[in-house]
């Protein structure tokens, strides 16, 4: 979830809003790779889910991290929500999930020395009091009243919402974890080829990076029940985009349809002020119940654009968001297999070619087919096993162009083509032979 946005001062005119995602543009020499993962932190011993509070909690956790390794704490009243340094942060989702906001780098070996470092500093304070981490799309057995929650006024806010508006909202919040990575676009039709392509293949990188058959202790018939969850959240703000599609799609498109989103939020002076299903569009006339008479800034549409979930959002940037977490090869193949295919214009181009017959229908299908039989899926004649391999060779052939020796961080996805198993295919079959249906050794298969 998005800090407190900095999109700057008063909006003066209706194209600002736009002008916020076409200020993105940058030269393709300027083009950078931003990574983000959750992880969930567990009790050696107990398998409970980590704390906020106490001995082994994440405040511990933040502590040691300050001290031992120069992080800033970032502060939400008395509590310590986060920690940043050198452009990256950590922050906390609802029940706790362990998020990691990379700095923007240049390539994906950068990248992956980012995560490393992460990882190894996390268990320099984590193991000595017997926490540990797991990278899987959802909790397998925690149960929701289990689940810690974060010290954090939007979260309270957006867990009330949740549970009158679709039916898994409270799920995503508390029980996923995803891996996702932030792209940049030259141009507005270089941001709207782009995301075309990412909405469309996002079934692709659902299917091939699925970890989270499990749910509430048993198998839950689904690949990837982070991806259920999604499509049971808000209709309002998430889904496929199919507009996108349209002639004459662009930034201005995009901001209508973010303006009738319901509100959640308005955050003023550190706290945020219950906005919850009122209207952007009177909040631009000075008619926002939550603030009568004041009117947004462009932080304010900068944060109201943080409450959109579609499967790819765009920003001043684009965000990558189908795939589930997953072991740390996983979190590397994920900004490995967008950057090929959408920094290379060879790459870019033949992927559009690749999907650009699909229609809505199919798209929404494969989505569904995807969090259900991963790889297995097919949806009016196309196999998702086919578009997978053929993505994932534009990728390769799109990382080669680069020139940096970065295809090698393809590797699973290639063995997952090849075999037509995922992460949650090997571990269902665990499940139903080593494991005897107990669950207990998912915790160290998943370990970070």
């Amino acid at each position: 979830m998005s800090i407190p946005q900095s999109g700057g001062g008063l909006i003066e005119h209706f194209d600002d809003l736009a002008g916020l995602m076409e200020s993105g543009n940058k030269p393709r020499s300027d083009w950078r790779i931003g990574t983000e993962h959750e992880k969930f932190g567990w009790l050696e011993g107990s398998h409970a889910p980590l704390p906020y509070a106490g001995e082994r909690s994440i405040s511990a956790l933040f502590e040691g991290l300050e001290a031992r390794f120069g992080w800033t704490p970032v502060r939400e009243g008395d509590n310590v929500i986060g920690l940043t340094r050198n452009g990256a942060n950590i922050s906390l989702e609802p029940g706790g999930q362990f998020e990691l906001s990379g700095g923007m780098m240049a390539n994906l070996h950068q990248t992956a020395a980012e995560l490393r470092s992460h990882l190894e500093e996390v268990a320099a304070i984590a193991d000595p009091m017997g926490v540990r981490f797991m990278g899987i799309g959802a909790a397998p057995e925690w149960r929701h009243d289990q689940m810690p929650v974060m010290p954090k006024g939007r979260y309270r806010l957006m867990t009330d919402y949740m549970g009158r508006v679709g039916t898994h909202g409270t799920q995503m919040m508390y029980r996923t974890c995803t891996v996702q990575v932030n792209l940049d676009y030259a141009s507005e039709a270089d941001m709207v080829k782009k995301l075309r392509v990412a909405l469309a293949l996002q079934p692709v990188a659902t299917a091939l990076f699925a970890s989270s058959p499990f749910f509430d202790g048993k198998p839950n018939g689904h690949r990837s029940w982070r991806s259920r969850i999604w499509r049971g959240l808000d209709d309002s703000r998430t889904g496929m985009l199919p507009f996108a599609f349209e002639g004459d799609f662009g930034f201005q498109a995009y901001v209508d349809w973010v303006l009738d989103v319901p509100m959640y939020f308005v955050y003023r002076d550190g706290k945020y002020i219950n906005a919850l299903g009122q209207s952007f569009r009177d909040f631009l006339k000075g008619e926002l119940p939550a603030l009568p008479g004041e009117k947004p800034t462009l932080s304010d549409w900068a944060d109201h654009m943080t409450t959109v979930f579609p499967e790819a959002r765009v920003k001043k940037y684009i965000e990558m968001r189908g795939a589930d977490c997953g072991d740390e090869a996983h979190i590397n193949a994920l900004p490995a297999f967008w950057v090929g295919l959408m920094y290379d214009q060879g790459a870019l181009d033949a992927a559009w070619d690749l999907v650009k017959d699909l229609d809505a229908q199919t798209r929404e299908g494969l989505r569904v087919a995807a969090s259900v039989s991963a790889l297995k899926a097919e949806v009016q004649g196309v196999k998702l096993a086919d578009l997978a391999r053929a993505a994932v060779e534009l990728s390769h052939a799109g990382l080669a162009a680069r020139g940096l020796g970065e295809e090698r961080y393809l590797a699973p996805l290639a063995v997952a083509v090849e075999s037509g198993q995922v992460q949650a295919d090997r571990w269902l079959q665990l499940y139903e032979t080593e494991w005897g249906h107990d669950l207990t050794p998912i915790y160290r298969a998943a370990s970070l």
